[in-house]
């Protein structure tokens, strides 16, 4: 089952007006003064499901359905052009993809202080299963949804399709790798953070110029934050991938602003007050919730979110979700590669202590086959420096050292079968054995790392050998790197975990075909990527090598915001 994360205790705020009233339970009760039932359909401008449809966070009972209503998704003051009025709307749950049987049905409201976004949680549907599901309002109907819910707490069940991916920049390209990964047809899905960009248009720019361009001012309102997802919702590449499968969603820093640490803005921020700043977190976060298929438990309270959560499915895996922004501290020597003493202070943490305590529970208490770590930023360590210094980059693991090693020897210790860490961030596919001391080249391999690459982020990039990135030079443990535009597929049964890295030639136009660069397996009770294929990769000039200069343009030609 799905496992709730202790509740947010660092501030006391009351819940953002109005973010629970579109919340609704199975058997349609609505929180709040006005329930659906007495509540008149009144005929709507438009079409009002131009967001598409979502669900996420199964477990063995049910998993919870999302919509927002928008008819005109481009209106500047993000509410979607619609009417000041609550929304009565009708949703329905089958266990066939035409409706032939409704197993589950209901009302809920879709009201104006929630942007006029529904989220309903089901409890009592059966464990394993696919599901469908749609919404209708007067006389509109939304596109059909699938959904399953997960298996049974003492049940392995079927092998897991599980894909995941992160860093999608509207500007940067056309979201082809949410379409293909649709078509994948998977079980779950995990989206690692950067599911839209705060950027205002032509601010973050790639070599040819953007491919589209962002709708409105740097995000910095809740009319803006709203206003940004909507216009990334209203991709019909991006809806195709949520209409195909449940959602585990988290974010990183793109979803309230670049490289943000607990209550310290980024440097040059449009909003350095730290007052300030605590508004635009909070409404960053309820357009966030809004946005999102979430439970109540993640309802915003003003600038906090409860994002770290656990979800089991069955035996096979637990997925533990982690929020790597809200509790961290400031990096300690800027977010850039940088040699940082001052990152192997005993006392910095990039989870904060409760959630650190919470992910070791979950290690000692785990009976499952895979213990899946769903997070944002880069784990193992990545030393660019050729010599002896280390230099790393300070908005990552490599900047809380102390805090990965506690994590890591928590899995050990709790005796964890198959540690596996799924990252995203970087914008470049990456594979990684994680060792217990980085620093001793025969050090003990205790688990895995997977990354996976952005859907657009920095535009096309380039296909190479990976042995010739300066990183898996300098760094032994680092097996594989890509830097072209796509994510990750895997397939996790009892015996092994098979990821198959996913590429694109292209993002600029589109509709490119999918293929596969490289697969990895992960044993059973044998840590560390094993590549077992790898596609022929296009020549490229090798970098030079131990010349110390070369590696540093190369790391400086890949780092982006």
């Amino acid at each position: 089952m799905a496992d709730s994360a202790p509740q947010l205790n660092r501030r006391s705020f009351l819940v953002v007006g109005g973010l629970a009233v579109g919340t609704a339970t199975a058997a349609g009760g609505v929180p709040g003064t006005a329930h659906a039932a007495t509540l008149r359909s009144r005929a709507l401008a438009g079409d009002p499901f131009t967001l598409g449809v979502a669900s996420g966070d199964p477990d063995p009972r049910g998993f919870v359905l999302w919509t927002r209503l928008a008819v005109d998704p481009h209106a500047e003051d993000g509410l979607g052009g619609m009417p000041a009025r609550p929304v009565p709307v009708q949703w329905e749950v089958s266990s066939d993809d035409r409706f032939r049987r409704v197993d589950r049905r209901g009302t809920a409201v879709a009201s104006p202080e929630a942007a006029h976004s529904v989220h309903v949680e089901l409890n009592d549907l059966r464990p394993g299963r696919d599901y469908w599901y749609r919404f209708r309002t007067g006389t509109h109907v939304s596109p059909v949804g699938r959904t399953r819910t997960a298996p049974r707490a003492d049940s392995f069940g079927p092998a897991l399709a599980m894909g995941f991916v992160s860093c999608s920049q509207f500007e940067h390209g056309w979201f082809t790798a949410y379409r293909r990964l649709a078509e994948e047809h998977p079980d779950l899905i995990l989206h690692l953070g950067d599911y839209q960009y705060e950027y205002k248009k032509g601010v973050y720019t790639i070599p040819g110029g953007n491919v589209r361009d962002h709708e409105g001012p740097e995000t910095v309102t809740l009319a803006d934050y709203r206003l940004r997802h909507a216009q990334y919702k209203s991709d019909l590449d991006l809806q195709a991938a949520h209409e195909a499968a449940p959602w585990l969603v988290v974010f990183d820093d793109h979803e309230v602003e670049n490289n943000w640490a607990d209550d310290v803005p980024e440097e040059g921020s449009d909003t350095p007050d730290p007052a300030d700043f605590a508004k635009r977190r909070a409404a960053a976060f309820q357009a966030y919730y809004e946005n999102m298929p979430l439970r109540r438990r993640s309802v915003p309270r003003g600038p906090d979110i409860q994002i770290y959560r656990r979800v089991q499915w069955g035996k096979l895996a637990n997925f533990h979700m982690l929020d790597t922004r809200q509790f961290r501290d400031d990096q300690a020597c800027g977010d850039g590669n940088k040699v940082c003493d001052a990152a192997n202070d005993p006392k910095r943490s990039i989870t904060g202590e409760q959630q650190e305590k919470w992910l070791i529970d979950g290690f000692r208490r785990s009976e499952a086959r895979w213990d899946v770590i769903g997070q944002q930023v880069f784990f193992a360590q990545r030393d660019s420096d050729a010599g002896p210094l280390k230099k790393t980059s300070q908005d990552a693991w490599d900047g809380y050292v102390a805090s990965r090693d506690r994590i890591t020897k928590g899995w050990v210790d709790a005796k964890v079968r198959n540690a596996v860490v799924l990252t995203g961030d970087v914008h470049a596919h990456w594979a990684s054995e994680l060792k217990a001391n980085y620093d001793d080249p025969g050090s003990a391999t205790v688990g895995s790392e997977l990354v996976c690459t952005s859907i657009t982020s920095t535009g096309d990039g380039k296909d190479s050998n990976p042995a010739d990135h300066p990183y898996l030079k300098i760094n032994k443990h680092l097996r594989f790197y890509n830097n072209q535009r796509g994510y990750v597929m895997t397939r996790i049964g009892k015996e092994e975990m098979k990821a198959d890295f996913k590429t694109l030639p292209t993002v600029r136009t589109p509709g490119a075909e999918i293929s596969t660069k490289a697969t990895f397996v992960i044993e059973d009770r044998v840590p560390g990527p094993k590549q077992t294929y790898l596609r022929p990769y296009a020549a490229a000039k090798a970098s030079a090598g131990s010349d110390q200069a070369v590696i540093d343009q190369t790391i400086r030609n890949e780092t982006q915001p």
